[in-house]
């Protein structure tokens, strides 16, 4: 074994990386931590504004980066993000699917359309992007590392979730199925799954003491999560350290899944 080989065993720097959701608190924390290790991002959302101050600050500490407004569950505006990091950076080395949405309701209240808004917003977007940003990858021939952010949902159903719990499993198993596709591209596909992270929708757990206490009694290391709680296992999968793991569901949860 060589020393450089560990040395650079977490090494980023340079890897142009995709991130939809990128103006979400978790989207938010990968992007800045990929930043500061190296990466050049390239960040997707459907808010112009918030993209582009996000992008302004990023840029005036040092970090390269450009956005590309669209919706990850349109077909068009994926091709158009793909196209826009290949046009800026010359490839694409990494893809985070970072972008969910929510809306818990019983099955009986749910409408078709609320949860067909769920299923898109999770599981086709992020199919999407895997097509395409895998299309460029096989084209490339260099192989590429795919991580998708799931939930601990995925395999623990909940009250009220039959929209979400359904799209993060989905999820998981697509990871599992594009592995076996992908591997002999050497194209790595995971997923790392959190449990609750503080967010503007979740901030109300962190400030009910009734609530938090309830949900707590699940996690061993008794606290709940922070975005930044998250970067370490995304540089990790991004970076040549994981290089031997692909189809792996990763609990990110504080020990949720163990209890």
């Amino acid at each position: 074994m060589k020393k450089e080989f560990v040395q650079n065993l977490f090494d980023v720097k340079d890897k142009v990386i995709v991130v939809t959701g990128a103006s979400g608190a978790l989207g938010q924390a990968l992007c800045y931590g990929y930043g500061f290790a190296g990466a050049k991002l390239v960040v997707n959302g459907r808010k112009e504004e918030s993209l582009k101050s996000m992008c302004n600050d990023m840029k005036a500490q040092g970090i390269e980066c450009t956005y590309f407004v669209g919706d990850p569950a349109v077909e068009e505006s994926v091709k158009g993000l793909m196209k826009k990091a290949v046009e800026t950076y010359g490839e694409i080395n990494v893809l985070v699917t970072a972008a969910g949405f929510n809306a818990p309701k019983s099955i009986l209240n749910h409408t078709l359309q609320e949860w067909e808004e769920i299923m898109d917003s999770n599981v086709k977007g992020t199919w999407l992007c895997c097509k395409y940003a895998g299309e460029q990858m096989v084209k490339q021939g260099k192989g590429g590392k795919v991580i998708l952010v799931s939930s601990a949902r995925s395999k623990v159903g909940m009250k009220n979730y039959t929209g979400y719990c359904t799209a993060k499993g989905g999820i998981d198993l697509m990871a599992q199925s594009l592995a076996c596709e992908w591997g002999e591209y050497g194209i790595n596909v995971n997923t790392f799954n959190p449990t609750v992270f503080r967010s503007p929708l979740t901030e109300w757990m962190f400030n009910d003491d009734t609530a938090k206490t309830k949900f707590l009694t699940r996690i061993p290391l008794g606290r709940l999560g922070e975005p930044e709680d998250f970067v370490g296992v995304a540089l990790f999968l991004a970076s040549s350290a994981s290089n031997f793991i692909t189809g792996a569901n990763i609990a990110a949860d504080g020990g949720y899944w163990a209890n």
